[in-house]
């Protein structure tokens, strides 16, 4: 999230420093290349010392900012719980160059109260830093175009931290919503425990469906036409990536675990490439078997893999004695195979339903397709 945001804040006419302790890609940026897929991006950084945006890898070129922005990756522990290690970890980094007046923008999700938390450390430690917390809330790969058109949520330990992260962010759009340092990061993890939640019941509907021999889709497709009642009902498919999963388990932490709606979406949820399988294991043997999957990536048409749901698929089939190939049309491995020996696999299972894979010519093959890329659509009128 920092990059596109770097980007765009350049691009409205900030003075931007980018720090990444990442040397190297520190240098790929300084290169004008890209770390990873995002629309618009490319462009954007073509003009980065025409937008004053510079790269860094030295913690002290936060002395010379009015605002530091934070994004660091918050995972879970090995029990489920916030891991705010690297958060800790980057302001103990910057601590020793920050100085009175400047106000610090958290924009990683946080564990309600982390803001407050981190408030207090700053002010033990004798300094007059306000903080700020604006969860971002765009769509991986989208960020440009989001940042820019989604209203932005904002937040401040006093009025003008408050004032100063409204400056930033209706810089970018107008349209900005205040609330309460805590009060914005439950908007973030109920926005994405929301999310998670609507995608474990579309993926509860496919496997009683596929349970009891009718075709999903063709029900989803019914129920959804024309119908606005139903427009934001997902499709089934892996519903994973480094933020739904997570954000889920944090609000259910922050709860005590008395969260169990967010509980039964995460075993819906994680579960589903199980019930991929036991279904294929109900007409045929996977020991033996040279099985593939199509697509790695944790959603469309990303090359990020990260907690993507395919990996423990993969996992499973060869836990069943199952030969995997693997292939995806955006992520570089060397241990993935082209997607020519993919389709030689006596089953193929649709990891992620990159669109360079609509066309591809699965009819008449052993194809198990959650996500219902394969379906052709049309119902009866």
């Amino acid at each position: 999230m920092g990059l596109p945001l770097s980007l765009v804040l350049a691009r409205h006419g900030f003075r931007v420093t980018a720090i990444d302790r990442d040397r190297n890609k520190v240098d790929q940026l300084k290169r004008g290349e890209l770390p990873f897929k995002e629309a618009g991006a490319a462009e954007l950084l073509a003009r980065a010392a025409e937008f004053r945006l510079a790269f860094s890898a030295s913690h002290e070129d936060v002395a010379a900012c009015d605002a530091i922005i934070l994004t660091v990756g918050t995972p879970l522990d090995a029990h489920l719980n916030p891991d705010l290690t690297d958060v800790d970890a980057a302001i103990e980094q910057i601590r020793p160059f920050l100085r009175d007046g400047q106000v610090l923008i958290l924009r990683s999700t946080l564990f309600p109260g982390t803001s407050e938390k981190i408030l207090a450390s700053l002010q033990s430690a004798g300094l007059k830093v306000g903080v700020s917390f604006c969860p971002e809330r765009i769509a991986q790969g989208q960020a440009i175009r989001e940042l820019q058109e989604l209203p932005q949520i904002i937040s401040g330990s006093d009025p003008q931290a408050a004032a100063v992260a409204r400056t930033v962010f209706s810089a970018i759009n107008p349209r900005v919503i205040e609330l309460s340092m805590t009060e914005a990061e439950l908007a973030k993890l109920f926005t994405n425990a929301w999310r998670y939640i609507k995608f474990a019941v579309a993926n509860q509907f496919y496997m009683i469906a596929e349970e009891k021999g009718f075709d999903f889709q063709r029900i989803r497709e019914a129920m959804t036409r024309e119908y606005a009642r139903l427009a934001d009902f997902p499709q089934a498919g892996f519903a994973a990536g480094p933020c739904l999963l997570k954000d889920t388990m944090q609000l259910a932490a922050f709860n005590r675990q008395h969260f169990a709606v967010g509980h039964a979406a995460m075993l819906l949820n994680e579960t589903l490439p199980d019930f991929l399988i036991d279904q294929v294991k109900r007409r045929r043997t996977l020991r033996g078997a040279t099985v593939g999957i199509l697509g790695m990536a944790f959603k469309p048409d990303s090359d990020d893999p990260r907690e993507s749901l395919a990996y423990k698929l993969r996992k499973l089939l060869a836990y069943e004695g199952a030969t995997v190939l693997c292939t995806d049309a955006h992520i570089q491995d060397p241990e993935f195979v082209p997607v020519e020996r993919v389709l030689e696999c006596e089953i193929i299972f649709v990891g992620c339903p990159h669109r360079a894979y609509r066309e591809l010519p699965l009819d008449g093959r052993d194809v198990v397709d959650c996500w219902g890329m394969t379906r052709r659509p049309g119902i009866g009128a």
